[in-house]
């Protein structure tokens, strides 16, 4: 136990730890999600957008499966998603995405603690799928984070231009009267990026200076998508601006009846808990990986640190007069027989599991099973100590048996042959 004690206070203080970061992760009310994850209540979350939705009478929900299954004519709601293979084409953008890197100035959404292992982006089939969805005649209200091109805004002719990091808050406006900026006239948010629309695209909001688009709607089939690039208009601090909040309730509203579906399955929220969807979504390498840490903690704890220690003093003492004690009344009551019967005894009850015969054979059947397995110098070492026990009757006698008895036990290996003794040819 003694030499397992580090093992054992690196394993507590790392199981401190992690029980540690659950309690702080889960008093943080929703710090736990990622930026624009409707279960996230910090400043950057979008949880206020929800319960607004919610409280404003339209039937919202929390998506928390992948997009390959889609049933109905919901409204999806993605926020802040990843596509898959998201790229940049024009190098000067990458350049000015790049000097600040903090905030919603980065291209990259942020990921909170575990959620950067579980979050996934939106795969190609899941993109097909939801524009077959949109052309059904669905509803898409689609974020990006960044300014990347991505597969969805190719399929629907959007192309994203990088706003100036630099430039304060920006006040957007509606170009045109609408209905989904009914009773809004003004927005403001921090912009990410400017449209470039399609032929057939509404402008819905656009920057009072400078005339770009910031959130538009595209038809695509029998349904539309509304592209925004202000994530920040999503923040929770964001609805308290302005008409912001009126104008998500009047672009949800217009966008059609719902339920509008937020997705929180590619921020790392699943409903799911078997093994088997376990193994399906993320394959087996984390329960492997598991497995064979705990292979490694376990093969760890076999593993003795340091040198033998010696037994303590007193031990070493007291089973030291203890032997003197046992011999003096086994001499002074001339016990040589019953000693040396219990040598031989200890002598063949060591070498039986050799023989594959139980502890309680006789020396004659035990030495016999040696010699079919083929140690016949433990057989006659057996015998001949057997033989010597019967014979004892004075210390030297029983002296002369005892180191018999112990030079046979040197011989106990795979071998089959004595270790050499100092002193002995």
């Amino acid at each position: 136990m003694r030499d397992r004690f580090p093992l054992l206070v690196l394993g507590s203080l790392l199981l401190a730890g992690v029980l540690g970061t659950f309690l702080v992760r889960g008093a943080q009310r929703g710090g736990f999600a990622d930026p624009l994850s409707t279960f996230r209540a910090e400043p950057d979350g979008a949880r206020a957008l929800y319960l607004l939705a919610q409280e404003s009478g339209l039937p919202v929900t929390r998506n928390m499966a992948d997009l390959r299954l889609l049933s109905g004519h919901e409204a999806l709601v993605l926020l802040a998603v990843e596509v898959q293979d998201s790229h940049e084409e024009d190098p000067d953008q990458t350049r000015l995405a790049s000097d600040p890197d903090a905030g919603v100035d980065d291209e990259q959404a942020p990921h909170q603690g575990f959620n950067a292992l579980r979050a996934q982006q939106l795969e190609d089939d899941e993109v097909e799928r939801v524009l077959a969805h949109v052309r059904a005649g669905a509803s898409l209200v689609y974020v990006p984070w960044g300014s990347r091109e991505n597969a969805l805004l190719d399929e629907l002719g959007v192309k994203l231009d990088k706003a100036d990091v630099t430039l304060p808050m920006r006040t957007l406006v509606p170009p045109l009267p609408t209905p989904y900026t009914l009773g809004v006239e003004r927005v403001e948010a921090k912009v990410q990026a400017y449209l470039r629309l399609p032929e057939g695209a509404v402008t819905v909001l656009e920057d009072e200076r400078l005339g770009f688009p910031v959130a538009a709607v595209i038809p695509a089939g029998k349904g539309r998508v509304l592209v925004v690039g202000a994530p920040e208009l999503a923040m929770n601090p964001a609805l308290a601006r302005a008409d912001n909040a009126q104008f998500w309730l009047s672009a949800l509203g217009a966008m059609g009846p719902g339920p509008y579906a937020f997705d929180e399955f590619h921020h790392g929220f699943t409903n799911e808990r078997s093994l088997v969807d376990f193994a399906r979504r993320y394959g087996l390498h984390f329960a492997v990986a598991q497995l064979l840490l705990g292979v490694v903690l376990w093969a760890g704890a076999l593993k003795r640190f340091g040198r033998p220690l010696p037994p303590p003093e007193s031990m070493r003492v007291g089973a030291t007069d203890a032997l003197f004690a046992m011999s003096r009344l086994y001499r002074e009551g001339q016990h040589h027989a019953f000693a040396a019967g219990l040598i031989s005894r200890g002598l063949t009850q060591q070498l039986a599991p050799l023989a594959g015969l139980p502890s309680h054979s006789t020396a004659d059947a035990v030495a016999e099973g040696l010699r079919s397995r083929g140690r016949q110098d433990l057989a006659e070492g057996l015998l001949d100590v057997n033989r010597q026990s019967a014979a004892v009757q004075k210390d030297a006698d029983l002296q002369a048996l005892a180191t018999s008895a112990a030079h046979l036990r040197e011989r106990i290996h795979p071998a089959g042959t004595g270790r050499p003794r100092p002193g002995t040819p």
